[in-house]
């Protein structure tokens, strides 16, 4: 796949070495093979002062967010390389156009979900994670202060004030930028460009910084290019305190530098070259590589303390040599004659993550050797314990000034790391994983093309492209089932506020897991799952909720598992941009819209599928017990049962609003402004209305309302005023009758197969009552249609009418149908017994009107569906239709309602008929005209 540079000691795939002592008779004997194969040539373009690859991403612990189904930007064979997210920002995109080729470009791309260009003396920031939350019109730009160097995005830090759930707002951001040589320019809000407060560091000589990090309490780090670290921070009235970081001040700083050093305590060097630094949010540590160290301090709001000083080269240098050139012949004379170079410095879940490349001159070729060197923090020292793992990318060595290379672990919880320049990509493991992502090579080689900078977003890497802008990188293997909004709208909503991944961690489970992360790292399985990653996805979920369930657990996880299929049905559209300036800050997510709200509506659809599929796969649906709704418990099966019926009734009411939009338009409007619902003036009301379908049965009632309104204020000869009537009840019907379709089709997808405890009484959203229910709207609009419209209609008119109430009512009836087969007669006979006695009133006040009216045929239809036998033979007495009354007679032979009618003398039969009164009440919801369902 790669073109290989030939080598006598390239035989293998890769090389491995861990975990390796580094004195001493525990060390791991050598192996056979030591190197790998070679990905490609060395990067000969000029030197960039690292970008952003430098900078922690410690948060990203969750798992990669989808994106949109951008143009590909480079080919690759594993892996989609796709523009991300929105379009850059105009400034953005004039500063590219209007940079020379010489002209030193860099970017930083923060974990907060920031993107910062620092081109010559400005500094453009601006809002770039893919999702619900993102606003396009965030861009800022600032002035940098002057310099005699290259500005650079190493030296812009962002912080974020204490209250997460303002993390994306301009209020909430400050800013901090410094010049090489110790300029410091802060801004405490990045809404106020104009507000900033200046200052200087000085350290003495010629020194010059390389990086300023984010670090506690809002907080900032820079550190020089030897290695001193100067703490600044922000105070309220406008000054910046700074003093510099204690050196050798450990626990044992009060030994000499020998035996120090024997116990990984150093003091500093005046020829120390700082490397990276990185900043470690969860364990309050700030770390700092250079080329014979890595240095630890812990920190608090205002002081510091060093941890320890350790000395990589005594246990590193000799385990990278070996793991490299181990198998060779002449290895102790080679040995000698290699150097070793410390690039880069991040952090997995195995611990600290060393970019490092090595050298042999005498070599032919002489071939450049990254590797990836894993060792645990201990908390008070490192642990001599080390795993090596040669990388795939070997160029030739050129020049000691062209190895410019960094690292990437965009996610936390697993062994994929991400090696670039200013041409490439390469994608490797770590090593210390059982399974990892395919290793390849990406090229960034179109002419006038570099990486400008890398980071990550929500456990996604991310590259600034010159030519393409954001770019992100993920495995064609966990391509989501999701579409890309609600992919992303749930991994946003799983990375919080900072875009912070969830991602499991197992030395947790004994540990209570808050209500919220519960949520969160269900969510997090669910998008694993649709990525394909079954495996992973039950990993989370048996962590999360054990085979043992009890009361508590279970409670959580129909709490859980309602709440995400919520957030699915309400997402919101994340690549409608009329929806960027409109989303609040706490959320978990065109000239023609009707399509895009439809696509959205069916794309959900879709998702809830998944989700369904998802909990039966990973044994979730057999513990689901009951979640309240409408003040009462609900099956949760049933309830989520209800969010895809809602779906499936929104779609129909969308499709309606393409053809009736003048009415649907105003019942929309209604529904809103009985919710409070603000609409933005970029929005239309549809927007806002089919963005929450959770409500969708809130048009119900207002369709009914503007409905009652037309007829008064409209005259008996408009056209309008039969339209209006005709239009609400095709509305109604087809809404009701898509959520009793779907209900019925997909039955088996929330059905439980094994005995299961007493349920609570199932009342279908089709079936509630009270002002705003379904019921209370069918009941109205057949009093609306029998006394002020069909008295007015001419005969056509009447049938249409009529057919439309007719399927009313059969779903009315539906709707008490299988609130009756819900409840328990064994322990409840008395709620059973009131139950059907309102059924039997609802049905008989329903039904009698179409036997005066003479619709004999629908209410034949309705009575027999139902078993309402006394219908029937009214309807024959009045018909005088004995042959019709002996047929019923015999198919009901077994109905005391029907064999105890005073018009009717008991009769016996052979037929088969229904059992019992109570089992036809119990008939399958389904309507066909002149055919009966009892069992």
């Amino acid at each position: 796949m790669f073109p290989a540079v030939s080598s006598p000691r390239t035989p293998g795939p890769g090389a491995r070495r861990g975990p390796l002592g580094g004195v001493g008779p525990g060390s791991t004997p050598r192996a056979t093979s030591r190197k790998g194969l070679a990905l490609g040539s060395s990067v000969s373009s000029p030197v960039l002062f690292s970008p952003a690859g430098r900078r922690s991403s410690l948060s990203s612990r969750g798992t990669p967010t989808r994106i949109f189904p951008h143009h590909s930007i480079t080919e690759s064979v594993n892996y989609d390389v796709k523009t991300f997210g929105s379009s850059l920002p105009v400034k953005v995109m004039e500063a590219l156009t209007l940079a020379e080729v010489d002209d030193q470009l860099t970017v930083h791309i923060d974990e907060g979900g920031w993107a910062c260009l620092v081109c010559k003396e400005k500094l453009i920031i601006w809002k770039i994670a893919l999702s619900p939350i993102t606003k396009l019109s965030v861009c800022k730009e600032l002035q940098l202060p002057p310099t005699d160097f290259y500005w650079s995005a190493n030296l812009v830090a962002l912080s974020y004030s204490a209250t997460s759930g303002e993390a994306h707002s301009t209020q909430a951001v400050a800013v901090m930028v410094a010049t090489r040589e110790g300029s410091i320019r802060y801004w405490p809000s990045l809404a106020s460009e104009d507000t900033y407060t200046e200052t200087s560091v000085d350290l003495g000589g010629d020194k010059t910084y390389s990086f300023l990090t984010t670090v506690q309490g809002g907080s900032f780090i820079l550190s020089s290019s030897g290695g001193q670290l100067i703490r600044l921070i922000p105070e309220s009235v406008g000054k910046i305190h700074q003093h510099v970081l204690p050196q050798g001040q450990g626990v044992l700083s009060g030994i000499g530098r020998k035996v120090s050093s024997l116990l990984g305590i150093l003091s500093p060097s005046s020829d120390l070259i700082l490397s990276s630094v990185l900043w470690d949010r969860e364990r309050s540590s700030f770390y700092s590589l250079t080329s014979s160290n890595i240095s630890k301090w812990e920190l608090d709001d205002s002081s510091e303390k060093q941890a320890h000083s350790w000395d990589i080269n005594r246990v590193l240098k000799e385990n990278i040599i070996d793991a490299i050139w181990g198998s060779e012949s002449n290895y102790e004379a080679i040995k000698e004659g290699v150097n070793i170079r410390y690039l880069d410095l991040k952090q997995n879940c195995d611990g600290l993550l060393i970019l490092s490349a090595a050298w042999h001159l005498a070599d032919k070729p002489c071939l450049v050797y990254y590797s990836l060197v894993t060792v645990e923090d201990n908390g008070y020292q490192m642990s001599d314990a080390v795993t090596v793992e040669v990388t795939q990318y070997n160029p030739p060595f050129q020049s000691e000034d062209l190895i410019i290379c960094q690292l990437m672990v965009p996610n936390f919880s697993n062994q994929t790391a991400y090696l670039y320049t200013e041409s490439a990509v390469y994608v490797c493991s770590t090593g210390t994983g059982k399974f990892s992502l395919p290793r390849e090579k990406i090229v960034f080689n179109t002419q006038g093309d570099n990486i400008l900078g890398a980071g990550s977003c929500g456990g996604v890497p991310i590259l600034f492209s010159r030519n393409s802008g954001l770019v992100s990188i993920t495995s064609r293997e966990n391509v989501s089932v999701l579409a890309e909004d609600l992919e992303d709208s749930l991994a946003s909503s799983v990375a919080g506020p900072g875009n912070e991944s969830v991602a499991f961690d197992t030395s947790t489970k004994n540990e209570t897991i808050a209500r919220e992360d519960k949520t969160k790292s269900l969510k997090a399985a669910f998008l694993q799952y649709c990525r394909k990653d079954l495996g992973h996805a039950q990993m989370i979920v048996d962590e999360l909720f054990s085979s043992h369930s009890d009361v508590d657990s279970d409670c959580e996880l129909d709490r859980a598992v309602t709440q995400i299929s919520v957030d699915l049905v309400d997402d919101y559209p994340a690549s409608d941009p009329r929806w960027a300036e409109s989303v609040p800050e706490e959320a978990p997510g065109f000239s023609n819209t009707s399509l895009i709200i439809l696509h959205q509506l069916e794309d959900k659809m879709k998702a809830h599928s998944f989700l369904m599929d998802f909990i039966h796969q990973v044994g979730l649906f057999g513990r689901l017990g009951s979640f309240p709704v409408r003040g009462l418990p609900m099956a949760t099966r049933l309830l989520l049962c209800e969010h895809a019926e809602k779906l499936a009734a929104a779609i129909v009411l969308k499709n309606h609003h393409s053809r009736l939009s003048d009415l649907v338009n105003t019942a929309i409007l209604m529904a809103l402004n009985k919710r409070d619902c603000d609409i933005p003036c970029n929005l239309t009301p549809a927007d806002v209305f089919f963005r929450e379908v959770s409500q969708v049965d809130t048009v119900c009632e207002c369709l009914l309302e503007h409905e009652e309104q037309v007829l008064k204020d409209t005259s008996l000869e408009s056209v309008e005023w039969a339209e209006v009537v005709i239009s609400v009840n095709s509305i109604l019907k087809d809404m009701l009758q898509a959520a009793s379709h779907y209900r019925q089709n997909r039955n088996s997808l929330y059905r439980r197969e094994e005995p299961v405890e007493k349920e609570p009484e199932y009342i279908p959203w089709t079936a509630t009552s009270g002002p705003a229910g379904i019921r209370t709207a069918i009941v109205r609009q057949h009093g609306i249609v029998l006394k002020m419209v069909y008295p007015q209609a001419d005969s056509n008119l009447r049938n249409i009418l009529t057919e439309q109430l007719v399927a009313l009512i059969d779903c009315f009836l539906d709707g008490y149908v299988s609130q009756l087969k819900s409840v328990d007669r064994s322990s409840d006979q008395e709620r059973y017994n009131n139950l059907e006695m309102e059924y039997l009133q609802k049905r008989s006040d329903l039904l009698s009107p179409l036997l005066t009216l003479g619709q004999y045929p629908w209410a034949a239809s309705l009575a027999e569906k139902y078993c309402d036998f006394d219908i029937l033979v009214q309807m024959c007495e009045q018909t005088d239709n004995q042959t019709r009354l002996q047929r019923y007679m015999t198919q009901f032979a077994d109905q005391p309602s029907l064999s105890h009618h005073p018009s009717i003398q008991q009769t016996s039969c052979g037929e088969t008929g229904c059992a019992s009164l109570d089992s036809d009440l119990l008939c399958q919801p389904t309507w066909t005209r002149g055919t009966q369902f009892c069992p």
